[in-house]
């Protein structure tokens, strides 16, 4: 497909997009498949920023071009982004009919410029479409129920509105599948009338399944896990970046924008964004704007403070807050109570402490039980997060958010003057204690943990380990970089894989001279304590040494002796390559 062809306008550049092909195929292939009656209705969930809409636009131009648009039999691809604001039903029922006609439209005739109201109005779309296309009485349907809406003749229009895909492509035999965005907004607290009950016999269809995703997972989790919904959509979820990938999109994005940032530095910045596409872009893109090379740890975190202060991700998450604060009641309490949260430093945010702040800052009484309900409604928006099951707030797992918020808050609740807020956020981001000691030792880790994800449940050859067999790698549930054992001196693991009963440990040692018998026998001491901390239960642990420069007669011995694999760089450079990965890259 020509990158110049589109019927949606993607946002991210193709010369930085990464790591997302596993969902632009899912949900390709998903889509093609409804056409054998064997795709069942999906979610894409995720939190803000991930890249879940870019993802739905890639393949819903893929469809839309990659097909031949005169088969009765090929997949119509129908996107539809619900609305901030939904207050009147007939307004709504209008807008998502029209939506569906000019989609279904545009595919059957080749010609994105119906999309655009702009180009072709409504009143003249009838008569292109009977002088293009074979319409079937089903079709006709849609352009006679826009009518019926105009004059109001039904009593639920937003129940006839969101069945209508469904009721075509069930009568014709035909396949559609649904794109819908910002799903969340069907459950709005501000919202006169709700779609929710009425979608459920929508998205049951074989012949119409609906993919969705929004910006708001916890109000997504609640809309489809609950009620009318509940059991009918297949869950996906799209993760932060691994730091592999991460320092790969710094990478791109650092060509692309012509920002220095030398390649030893950049799962760093990975790391310190979380993974999160939109924060590792914003870096990068402010240090470009500032000229400032990201040669260190020191320079990574005076932009980043900078960023989420005054630029790109203090503007995209500010606009995120306000929206949300503006669907609540009573702007001034909600905003305070959101930034007292975030002000908290227990690992449970206390209403009673917020309750007391609010005496003390404001002057005004509010109940607690009033706060707690705040709180949960600022939950569903993400800002922070509410365990339902046990009735308490913590902070969010974002750590840029977090800080953002209570950056915002210094700005826009305590009214203090925004350059002396981004100043101290800069003296505190900049007097951070140096994170990593060892540059080097951390990106192989990074690349080690990537080989361990590609190469789940395959069989690699033992000469990348140094071991006369091949060596099965498990599925693993999670791999943690840094896992500490408990406190103390030797009790830190370079990378912990858990796969059930089934453990990994791997230690990397990028250093000019062979490794020695300390680091064998360090890494053998930590085998020991992974089987007493996990108890009899535990089935294997496989231990695995990266010594870039090889190791010495005696550690080989024990090495050996102990059915330790190890890789030189060599080697590891060779399983890279296999696993589909970039070398190393060449650092003195």
């Amino acid at each position: 497909m020509n990158k110049n062809q589109f019927a949606i306008k993607t946002l991210v550049p193709d010369e930085i997009y990464t790591n997302r092909k596993e969902f632009l195929e899912l949900f390709y292939n998903e889509a093609l498949k409804a056409s054998t009656r064997r795709t069942s209705s999906m979610v894409l969930l995720g939190q803000r920023r991930m890249g879940k809409t870019e993802i739905f636009k890639r393949v819903i131009n893929r469809l839309f071009y990659e097909q031949d648009y005169k088969d009765p039999n090929t997949v119509v691809p129908v996107y539809y982004i619900f609305p901030d604001h939904m207050t009147d039903p007939w307004k709504f029922s209008i807008e998502y009919v029209e939506n569906f006609i000019r989609w279904y439209a545009a595919f059957r005739t080749r010609n994105p410029d119906v999309l655009d109201k702009g180009v072709i109005r409504f009143s003249k779309l009838r008569d292109l479409v009977n002088s293009k296309i074979e319409i079937t009485n089903s079709v006709e349907r849609a352009f006679s129920l826009i009518e019926v809406f105009n004059e109001k003749e039904c009593v639920y229009p937003e129940q006839e509105a969101v069945n209508l895909p469904r009721t075509i492509s069930d009568r014709d035999d035909s396949t559609i599948v649904m794109f819908l965005d910002e799903v969340q907004n069907l459950h709005l607290p501000q919202h006169d009338f709700r779609v929710v009950g009425y979608m459920q016999s929508a998205v049951e269809s074989p012949t119409c399944p609906h993919f969705v995703t929004g910006s708001a997972m916890t109000i997504l989790n609640d809309i489809l896990g609950k009620g009318s919904l509940y059991g009918r959509f297949d869950a996906e979820s799209i993760k932060p970046l691994t730091i592999f990938y991460g320092a790969e999109l710094v990478g791109k994005t650092s060509a692309y924008f012509n920002a220095d940032i030398p390649e030893i530095m950049r799962p760093v910045i990975s790391e310190k964004c979380g993974g999160n596409p939109f924060y590792i872009k914003s870096v990068v893109q402010r240090s470009a704007k500032l000229n400032e090379p990201l040669s260190n740890e020191e320079a990574i975190n005076r932009i980043l403070a900078i960023d989420l202060s005054s630029g790109f991700i203090y503007q995209e998450l500010r606009d995120q807050v306000i929206k949300w604060i503006d669907r609540l009641n009573d702007h001034n309490i909600t905003k305070w109570i959101l930034y007292l949260a975030a002000l908290e430093e227990a690992d449970q945010i206390d209403p009673e402490r917020i309750q007391k702040e609010l005496k003390v800052r404001e002057g005004t009484d509010v109940e607690v039980k009033k706060i707690i309900d705040v709180m949960i409604k600022l939950s569903q928006g993400d800002l922070i997060d509410y365990k339902s099951f046990g009735g308490y707030f913590t902070h969010i797992n974002d750590p840029v958010l977090n800080d953002f918020l209570k950056v915002w808050g210094k700005v826009e609740v305590e009214r203090t003057r925004q350059d002396y807020v981004v100043g101290d956020t800069v003296f505190q981001y900049e007097s951070l204690k140096r994170k990593y000691k060892d540059y080097q030792g951390y990106l192989a880790e990074v690349f080690m943990i990537q080989v361990l994800w590609n190469n789940q449940k395959r069989t690699i050859e033992g000469k990348h380990f140094n071991h006369p067999e091949a060596i099965k790698i498990p599925g693993f549930i999670y791999i943690d970089q840094r896992y500490r054992l408990g406190s103390g001196k030797g009790k830190e693991i370079d990378i912990f894989a858990a796969a059930g009963r089934d453990f990994w440990i791997a230690e990397s040692k990028w250093h000019k001279d062979p490794v020695d018998v300390k680091v064998v026998r360090n890494l053998i001491r930590q085998k020991d304590l992974v089987r007493e901390k996990m108890g009899k239960n535990v089935r294997s642990v496989t231990l695995w040494l990266f010594a870039s420069s090889g190791v010495t007669v005696s550690a080989k011995k024990i090495l050996e002796d102990n059915s330790i694999l190890w890789s030189t760089k060599e080697q590891l450079n060779s399983l890279l390559e296999n696993s589909g990965l970039r070398k190393l890259p060449e650092i003195d």
